[in-house]
C-alpha cells in the first residue's frame, strides 16, 4: 500500500528544502568573501575532508563533488594556477594523479569552513528543527538546553553547600 502524503510532509519538505538551500546561497557568499568560486571552495573542502584512506585521485573528488572528470580537471586547473592546489604523481600507480592542496588554498578553506561551522553552530537549530520535523523527531535542541541548565543549577547547588 502506497504511503499518503499529506500537507504537513509536504510543508516539512519545503521547510527542510529551503533550509539546506539556505544553508548553501550562505556557503558560496562566505567563499566568495575570500576571493574562490563557491566551486572552487567546494573542492579544497573536499580536498580537505576525504575520508580516512580515500586516495584524493580526480576520480575521488569528482564523485565527492558530484561532478564529471572533464569538469573536475577543469576546476583543479583553476586552482593549480592560483597556487591553491598542486597534482602530483602517485608512488603506487604511476598513470594516477593525485590532487594536494597547498598552503594557500588550506588557509583559505579554513577561512571559509571556521565561519561555516561558527553559522552551523549559532543558527544551525532551524536546519535541525527542519529536518526532525520530516523524520518525525522532537527537535533534540530544547532537551539539550534544559539539561545543561539542570546540569548549571546542580553545580551552583553544589557549590553553595560547600561555602
Amino acid at each position: 500500500m502506497a504511503m499518503r502524503v499529506t500537507t504537513a510532509d509536504y510543508r516539512a519538505l519545503a521547510a527542510l528544502r529551503y533550509r539546506i538551500r539556505l544553508f548553501l546561497c550562505e556557503g558560496d557568499a562566505a567563499a566568495r568573501r575570500v576571493g574562490l568560486e563557491p566551486q572552487q571552495y567546494l573542492l579544497l573542502l573536499a580536498l580537505r575532508g576525504l575520508p580516512e584512506g580515500t586516495e584524493a585521485t580526480v576520480q575521488a573528488l569528482a564523485e565527492r563533488l558530484l561532478l564529471k572528470h572533464n569538469s573536475t580537471v577543469e576546476l583543479i586547473d583553476r586552482l593549480e594556477t592560483r597556487g591553491y592546489a598542486c597534482r602530483i604523481p602517485s608512488r603506487e600507480d604511476r598513470r594516477c594523479v593525485l590532487v594536494k592542496l597547498l598552503p594557500h588554498g588550506e588557509k583559505l578553506a579554513e577561512r571559509v569552513a571556521r565561519e561555516r561551522l561558527f553559522e552551523l553552530r549559532t543558527r544551525g537549530e532551524a536546519l535541525a528543527k527542519a529536518l526532525d520535523t520530516l523524520l518525525g523527531r522532537k527537535p533534540k535542541s530544547r532537551r539539550v538546553k534544559k539539561n545543561a541548565q539542570h546540569g548549571q543549577q546542580k553545580r551552583r547547588t553544589k557549590n553553595r553547600e560547600r561555602e
